[in-house]
């Protein structure tokens, strides 16, 4: 089941919430409604590895946990936190200055999707306790143009 509560005007948020699950589909088209069409596809699949990384690995897709999706567009900024309920995650390096930091070997299997987040987002953050993710995505500002001659 998807609980949703209000569509972010302005500077409020909306919320999204789900069971744990792997089908994604109709979660990331509703976070993805007011996109750009250029941003989506980028977008999509950042927000795919996020939703992923919460329902498989922080609440081990019990179905019985919720992901939170808070969602909202503030001063030409997206951002999207999202919340598991799981025990928590620490990334393995705190450098956000190379995104290839997070890269694992070549023969790891998993581990690739922080460094896909870092990529793909102008900011990624966890609170201390690593069951909420912040995403942001900057919009490219329009340069005004003067009314001077």
């Amino acid at each position: 089941m998807i609980t949703i509560s209000l569509r972010p005007v302005g500077r409020s948020w909306g919320t999204i919430s789900f069971a744990s699950t792997l089908y994604l589909c109709p979660i990331l088209d509703l976070l993805l409604a007011e996109i750009p069409a250029k941003l989506q596809a980028e977008l999509r699949l950042g927000l795919q590895e996020a939703l992923v990384n919460a329902a498989k690995h922080g609440n081990n897709l019990d179905p019985s946990k919720q992901v939170v999706v808070r969602f909202s567009l503030i001063d030409n900024q997206y951002w999207w936190i999202i919340s598991d309920q799981g025990r928590g995650f620490t990334p393995a390096c705190d450098c956000d200055d190379d995104p290839t930091n997070y890269l694992p070997p070549d023969e790891a299997e998993s581990g690739r999707g922080l460094s896909l987040l870092h990529q793909i987002f102008d900011q990624v953050e966890w609170n201390r306790k690593g069951t909420e993710l912040r995403l942001c995505k900057h919009l490219e500002s329009r340069r005004l143009l003067s009314l001077r001659r």
